[in-house]
């Protein structure tokens, strides 16, 4: 079989999440958009197609696929709207970490919940001093008993405040990344509270807050791993959304560069539509061009995680900076090229843009993508 061909069941897979997209996403995206509203209903619809649990396994109630298949639904999601598909990349994440440092008797409560998204799973580690430098945080955990007290801020959190169980970072130990342990965090738990819902620039259909810990005491049967793995179940887990966010970005810019593509066709300047003119058709080839080369590194970097491969981080790390930034530059292009009526929300357009902004920024800015590459290619 064509190494670059997905064959007949990812194709059929794609074909499925970009009729979701299409049916059930794209027409009421502005609207989620304009009033600040996460589709629970139509996220269950997609559950029920097997995309809450996408890459947990089928016996502990997922769907059993692997990354790269992630990559090619998180893809089509997105072309109905980046915002969303990107807040079931999250859930698909967080769900993950639970099925794989999970106990049995945690996972045999929250997993089913979860695949079918009667459950919301969301992530938290990035605190308010520590972003980039995750291994600098400062929520602890302190043993209490058979329990756990926790103390300390998390910020940035998608789906804060409406999630129903958090997979969380504290530290139970010394200082650095070591220290660090994960825990599962009910939303409901008291001593748990959240910041007000943040004002954002895009990703407006996702609620964005802070989870605020204050004597927050959860069983010690709530840890993930083993005291100390916490760091790295959070970095084996960006790993993969990375990947889910590459997609995601890659999703929204083929959407916006469809849409470029329609309007060239339609829209006249100087007696010629703007599809006949040359230079406008060089950059959407430049375009198309580049959107291909991101899906080329994102499916091998997806390969190279199924595969356990040694260079699989570098790799995500790799197609998360592409495709975040020529996903972005290549939305922002489709704008410019429908001049004024880009700027408009009738369009489309402006929301795209909005919503890739922050892939350059979230699951490691595309900085630390830079830091992660050049460790690889420096020999550290």
């Amino acid at each position: 079989m064509n190494a670059f061909a997905l064959g007949a069941d990812r194709e059929a897979i794609r074909a499925v999440a970009l009729e979701f997209a299409a049916e059930k996403i794209a027409p009421f995206a502005g609207a989620w958009d304009r009033y600040r509203e996460l589709p629970i209903g139509t996220l269950r619809e997609a559950a029920a197609l097997g995309m809450g649990a996408i890459y947990v396994e089928e016996a502990l109630g997922g769907s059993g696929l692997g990354r790269l298949d992630a990559a090619v639904i998180f893809e089509a999601l997105a072309t109905g709207c980046p915002s969303v598909a990107a807040f079931l990349s999250i859930h698909n994440m967080a769900t993950w970490m639970i099925s794989r440092h999970g106990p049995p008797a945690l996972r045999d409560v929250w997993l089913p919940r979860l695949a079918s998204m009667d459950a919301i799973a969301a992530y938290a580690l990035t605190e308010p001093d520590a972003g980039s430098d995750a291994g600098s945080l400062r929520t602890r955990a302190l043993p209490d008993g058979d329990h756990y007290r926790l103390d300390g801020t998390k910020q940035f959190i998608s789906g804060g405040g409406l999630a129903d169980v958090y997979v969380v970072m504290a530290r139970t130990g010394g200082e650095g990344p070591s220290g660090i342990s994960a825990f599962l965090v009910p939303g409901d738990t008291p001593g748990l509270t959240f910041g007000s819902n943040e004002q954002k620039m895009g990703w407006n259909a996702q609620p964005t807050r802070a989870l605020i810990f204050e004597n927050c005491r959860i069983p010690a049967a709530y840890r993930l791993g083993v005291e100390g793995q916490g760091f790295a179940i959070a970095m084996a887990g960006l790993d993969g959304g990375r990947l889910n966010i590459a997609a995601c970005s890659l999703g929204g810019a083929w959407a916006a560069l469809d849409k470029a593509i329609a309007y060239m066709s339609e829209r006249r300047t100087f007696g010629k539509r703007l599809a006949e003119h040359q230079a406008l058709r060089f950059r959407m080839a430049d375009a198309a061009t580049d959107l291909e080369v991101g899906r080329s590194i994102l499916w091998r970097a997806a390969a190279a995680l199924d595969a356990g491969d040694v260079d699989a981080t570098t790799l995500c790390a790799m197609a998360k900076r592409v495709c975040t930034d020529k996903g972005f530059a290549i939305a922002n292009e489709a704008l410019q090229m429908h001049g004024g009526y880009g700027y408009l929300a009738d369009y489309g357009l402006e929301k795209i843009v909005r919503d890739l902004r922050v892939h350059q920024i979230l699951e490691g800015t595309n900085e630390i993508m830079r830091v992660i590459v050049s460790r690889q290619v420096m020999g550290r």
